[in-house]
């Protein structure tokens, strides 16, 4: 009886390992990335770059949050953190509060919110 055939192509949780170098989570500036935060690509890809390094940057011409990201590449956050950790630390990438820093002490407009209720109430 013959051993049983792996794949050629890594899946799973050895596609993780693979990825992240076998690191389980992201250090330094992407440490405080949640779902929301937006990223921003900062330079084109470069010639010889991981895939999913020309990937990120490639969808992240225009700022794309953290967990339409991970939908559109089909990864865990974990795992997308650590990518985004790389691509911070070389500057390549840039993390935004999807909140502007001027807007976050200000609580949502409440002459808008009062228009929406009373057109609410006359339905």
């Amino acid at each position: 009886m013959s051993a049983p055939r792996r794949p050629s192509d890594p899946s799973g949780l050895e596609r993780y390992y693979v990825l992240t170098g076998g690191r389980s989570g992201p250090g330094g500036a992407a440490s405080s990335l949640d779902v929301a935060t937006l990223v921003v690509a900062c330079a084109a890809p470069l010639p010889g770059m991981q895939h999913e390094h020309e990937e990120i940057l490639r969808r992240c011409r225009d700022p794309l949050s953290v967990a339409e990201l991970g939908a559109h590449l089909g990864l865990p956050f974990n795992i997308l953190a650590v990518l985004l950790s790389d691509l911070l630390d070389a500057g390549r990438v840039e993390a935004r509060n999807p909140i502007p820093a001027h807007d976050a002490g200000r609580g949502p407009d409440l002459a808008l919110l009062e228009e929406v209720l009373s057109g609410l109430e006359r339905l």
